[in-house]
């Protein structure tokens, strides 16, 4: 059997991948040195006790510091994750993490850019959703816990979403101790507004529809949804389950601006035709770009 060799990834690419990778790293260290620290707002995960215990021991403790904390508690979940997650994985998520405690270092003396607390939630979780978002669509991560929920839920009833979301009701839940209740409620909103934001930025701004349609009349709806909207279709071989007749199924993928357009044509062609319409989280391809008018 001959082994198959992988493509390696050029050096265009990889640098590519490092600069942005560097700038979602920067664009967290600002939101966290620069809106979230000043208010004493946290985010989940290790960020977030990272943040705790910088502000707890910061000044009391040498070396005891953000920047620091960051790299320490997170190296133990790379290393432990290194056969799951993989090698290149693994190196940019070092690489990014490193980038993030150097420039929160950097910016550690100066001014945040505001004291009200509601505008650094907003701000400061926008920011943190869109630096952490680069980092991850472009192979890297900040985080541990998810890498360590990874590991764990193959052996615990739990998925990696429940992990999370456990070991983070006890980080806010702690953060309501240190800083007040008041804080920690901030806190779960510049969470969430980074965590939809991060889906945002991992999925992209262009949603697309994944929209299957079973019709006798195929042919003609599929040739109508070529010729009115410019998009071309996949035929799959489909069995009726109550009549166990063979028919063909139409596969189409369109913008979510062209749904409402895609169902008139269908239904016009063919009005007893069954739709089923599904998100996507990213689709990629020449073919599909150029298709958009």
């Amino acid at each position: 059997m001959v082994k198959k060799e992988h493509r390696k990834e050029s050096v265009f690419h990889l640098v590519y991948r490092l600069i942005l990778i560097t700038l979602g790293a920067g664009m967290a260290a600002v939101s966290i040195e620069l809106f979230l620290i000043p208010n004493n707002i946290i985010d989940g995960g290790i960020i977030g006790i990272s943040l705790i215990l910088d502000y707890l021991f910061s000044g009391q403790i040498a070396f005891v510091n953000f920047a620091t904390l960051v790299i320490v508690l997170n190296l133990p979940f790379m290393y432990s994750g290194y056969k799951q997650i993989g090698k290149t994985f693994m190196i940019s998520s070092i690489f990014a993490i490193i980038c993030l405690a150097i420039f929160e270092r950097s910016l550690h003396h100066f001014e945040p850019f505001t004291d009200q607390p509601i505008l650094a939630t907003v701000f400061g979780g926008l920011i943190l959703g869109v630096g952490v978002g680069l980092v991850i669509r472009h192979g890297g991560s900040l985080d541990g816990t998810e890498i360590l929920g990874i590991l764990l839920t193959k052996k615990l009833p739990f998925s990696v979403g429940e992990f999370v979301m456990f070991i983070n009701i006890f980080i806010f839940g702690w953060a309501a101790f240190v800083f007040g209740p008041e804080q920690a409620m901030y806190s779960v909103m510049a969470y969430y507004i980074a965590f939809k934001t991060i889906d945002t930025v991992i999925q992209g701004l262009d949603e697309t529809k994944a929209v299957i349609i079973v019709s006798d009349l195929y042919e003609e709806v599929s040739d109508a949804i070529l010729d009115r909207l410019g998009r071309g279709t996949t035929k799959l071989r489909g069995k009726g389950g109550y009549t166990d007749n063979e028919k063909d199924v139409i596969y189409v993928v369109v913008t979510r601006l062209e749904v409402t357009k895609l169902k008139s044509v269908v239904h016009e062609v063919d009005p007893n035709a069954f739709l089923t319409i599904m998100n996507t989280h990213e689709t990629k391809g020449a073919k599909f770009k150029s298709a958009i008018h």
